[in-house]
């Protein structure tokens, strides 16, 4: 690996060419930039990764989108349509510890940048790509985001309501899922770099990786013989109860709070019980061991109903989490972002941005005691043009007034 760029993270010194845009591969470049990483995104001159314009409401201005998915790298110009472009990408791929693309399929090979071009150049890199469907799929040649893995990945058919149509859950698992799942595997191609001194090729299919999410399905699928089903707020495990959401006030959409317990005896059911005051049901037959609790499911919903609808979602978590008893409210994107905790414990962090000032947003949430990367700002398109190409290739300013004259840069 590279000498250290000077950041303190646990990857510092590792290169990572970063050719990707949206959310997918950024996602997975963002999580080794959090680590340490120097991520260098290699971008179009005429309007970069397509997130930056994507969703924005000030037309010329890097949409919240893209600064959510690019804090802690670096921006440098390319035309890959052009001889020079090609040849520049290529001299920073010999340099480099990772490439990284999620281009539609067949994209990158048709740009002269395919795995076996780059293993030439650099016999050491981390070839890793991001497609919509894996090699050798019927469907590899189809175009994919995330609602499209997360459909044809099984996740769509175990969410909503039993008897309602299938649903998106709202996380974007088909992207930073997909991402994440790739960062991880990369890291391990990193490690085994050091005993084999060779690269070698990562593929990640969006619709594959779903089916890392949805492993609780195929048990249940095991044990029925059926498809896995949806629960709506329960779990598709079934088998317990209480277990899902209960009204809280003053009833506003997401004044809830999820409560469960465990399958696993009555310890906790009988704390429940206690914290709302009503411990003497401890010994009536209709709740005394799971199997009982789930044939009477809709008393035990109403009793649970009648108690928290009398309290706010937080008062009712404090309540039973501090006797012992799994519950959690449902906290909205606005309540999280004004939680001090979080911001105390760095979970949200701001960004200092020179188009947008201030922005507050969640960051790498593992704590390392080993390991600690500061929030920088997304970068601007081209910004590092002049500081990468001369770290990595030792690029004066003469040549790189030519790459620009040239229409590379």
């Amino acid at each position: 690996m590279n000498t250290t760029n000077g950041a303190s993270g646990a990857l510092a010194g590792v290169r990572v060419l970063d050719l990707t845009q949206f959310e997918a591969g950024p996602s997975c470049t963002e999580a080794l930039a959090w680590l340490g990483a120097e991520v260098v995104k290699v971008e179009n001159p005429q309007g970069g990764d397509q997130a930056r314009a994507a969703w924005t409401e000030k037309q010329g201005i890097d949409s919240w989108y893209f600064l959510i998915f690019n804090a802690n790298k670096k921006s440098v110009t390319c035309n890959l349509k052009t001889e020079a472009g090609l040849q520049l990408v290529k001299r920073m791929a010999r340099e480099a510890d990772v490439f990284i693309e999620n281009f539609a399929p067949g994209v990158i090979e048709r740009l002269g940048l395919s795995y076996d071009v780059l293993r030439e150049e650099n016999d050491r890199l981390i070839y890793a790509q991001v497609k919509g469907f894996g090699e050798g799929s019927p469907y590899e040649d189809f175009l994919a985001f995330d609602m499209i893995a997360q459909s044809t990945g099984g996740l769509l058919s175990i969410t909503g309501e039993p008897d309602g149509q299938p649903n998106k859950p709202g996380a974007t698992l088909g992207d930073t899922g997909t991402g994440m799942l790739l960062a991880i595997s990369i890291l391990g191609a990193l490690y085994q770099r050091q005993s084999t001194g060779k690269g070698q090729r990562i593929q990640a299919a969006m619709q594959d990786a779903m089916l890392q999410y949805t492993r609780v399905a195929y048990a249940v699928q095991a044990s029925t013989g059926k498809p896995a089903p949806r629960a709506g707020p329960k779990i598709i495990t079934g088998g317990t109860a209480p277990c899902g959401i209960f009204p809280c006030d003053p009833g506003g959409p997401n004044d809830y709070v999820y409560i469960y317990t465990s399958r696993a005896g009555n310890h906790q059911w009988n704390r429940l019980l206690s914290a709302i005051g009503r411990a003497d049901l401890h010994d009536d037959p209709r709740f005394e061991s799971p199997a009982k609790r789930m044939d009477n499911q809709a008393d035990v919903e109403d009793l649970l109903s009648q108690w928290t609808r009398q309290r706010n979602k937080r008062e009712a978590m404090e309540i039973l989490g501090k006797a012992g008893v799994p519950a959690g409210a449902v906290y909205d994107s606005m309540e999280l972002y004004n939680d001090p905790s979080l911001e105390e414990r760095g979970i949200f962090q701001t960004m200092a941005h020179p188009d947008r000032g201030d922005f507050k947003m969640p960051v790498w949430p593992v704590k390392m005691s080993g390991s600690e990367v500061p929030l920088a700002a997304a970068p601007l398109l081209g910004e590092h043009n002049e500081a990468v190409l001369g770290s990595w290739l030792g690029i004066g300013a003469d040549e790189i007034d030519a790459l620009k004259a040239d229409g590379v840069m």
